[in-house]
């Protein structure tokens, strides 16, 4: 009976960079995955994604990969699942799990590697047309900290002049009326993802790099 398995590749922001989450299964690492036996995809979707992450600021369908390339499992075929995960939430994984860079997705078998390259390109697809990037942050974000999860998620520097004026333009944030002191900058204002009946009406939010 063929076999089919979720993985999950799960996004968040480590020391300044994006990273995956991988778990270790002895001397190699892989990608959280499951088998799956029946019952709602996406239920049992985010049911991994929990379990192996926390909490998950998004979580969607990035493909299909088949028995084409080896998978820990040797599924018939796997679902790829992208993830992202807040970088307040980010630090309870399983002692098993470890957030990797990028380039450790050259670690994974075949089929995961192309699964995260998957998820990966799913994510930056998605950045100019949702609030994504949103999902990597805690709550409440300065400016700063949500340009630089659209750069990690795109994978180039963002022009900052662009980037506010598209915020403005797409009422994507509000003001939080509270501000952050770090070090001896001046005091940064916190702001927060704009309830949906305030923004703009829906449209792409593009960016100069």
């Amino acid at each position: 009976m063929p076999t089919l398995t979720l993985d999950v590749a799960a996004f968040a922001i480590r020391d300044d960079d994006l990273a995956v989450l991988m778990r270790r299964a002895g001397a190699r690492w892989e990608l959280p995955w499951a088998r799956h036996d029946g019952g709602a995809l996406d239920q049992a979707a985010a049911r991994l994604a929990r379990e192996a992450a926390g909490r998950v600021g998004w979580l969607s369908l990035a493909g299909a990969f088949d028995e084409t390339d080896p998978h820990p499992a040797n599924a018939s075929l796997s679902l790829a699942f992208a993830a992202l995960v807040p970088h307040d939430a980010a630090d309870a994984v399983p002692d098993d799990h470890a957030w990797r860079t990028l380039g450790d997705r050259d670690r994974l078998q075949a089929r995961q590697q192309r699964i995260a390259d998957a998820a990966l390109a799913l994510v930056r697809d998605r950045v100019d047309r949702a609030p994504v990037a949103f999902r990597l942050l805690p709550a409440a974000f300065t400016l700063a900290e949500l340009q630089r999860a659209h750069e990690l998620l795109l994978g180039q520097r963002v022009h900052k002049a662009s980037f506010r004026r598209s915020l403005d333009a797409a009422a994507l944030v509000e003001p939080t009326g509270e501000w952050r002191t770090e070090g001896r900058g001046r005091p940064a204002q916190l702001y927060r993802l704009a309830k949906r009946k305030r923004r703009a009406a829906p449209r792409s939010v593009r960016f100069d790099y």
